[in-house]
């Protein structure tokens, strides 16, 4: 068995408000979604779960004051196979109730990137990587796995 992270989940104040941004975004619903529950979407190797916060932290058997408020310490990123791709990327983010935190820009590496904040303040790096190659289904190559 390989280990990995196969499903990220990330509590949210309205459930319906982030399914449609996340689903704008170009993220595909699954048939185990619960309609006012759970939303569980697709975008390449990733799965995304959207769960309720204050059922999130039920779930997880702690007080829901105790979840950390986004974005925390904490950012997921998307790479995209070029600057256009990304400039799109946060064209749609923006049209679909994300707010721009960092423009797209340039940095000094090589790559294009920037940040957006989803409709709960969960971070998203949107970026070009030259140095990681994509595969036909999003997955990342990192430069020891070539």
């Amino acid at each position: 068995m390989t280990a990995g992270i196969s499903l990220v989940t990330l509590g949210v104040a309205d459930l319906a408000r982030s399914e449609a941004f996340y689903l704008a975004m170009g993220w595909r619903r699954s048939s185990a979604s619960v309609e006012g529950e759970v939303a569980f979407l697709r975008s390449g190797p990733v799965v995304l779960s959207l769960y309720g916060r204050d059922d999130l932290a039920a779930d997880a058997d702690v007080a829901p004051g105790d979840l950390a408020e986004p974005p925390a310490s904490v950012s997921l990123a998307r790479n995209l196979p070029s600057e256009q791709a990304v400039d799109e990327a946060f064209t749609r983010a923006e049209a679909a109730g994300g707010r721009i935190v960092k423009a797209p820009g340039r940095v000094e590496w090589g790559g294009y990137l920037g940040y957006v904040a989803d409709p709960d303040g969960h971070l998203w790096e949107f970026a070009h990587n030259p140095g990681f190659p994509l595969a036909d289904d999003g997955t990342l190559t990192l430069p020891d796995e070539v």
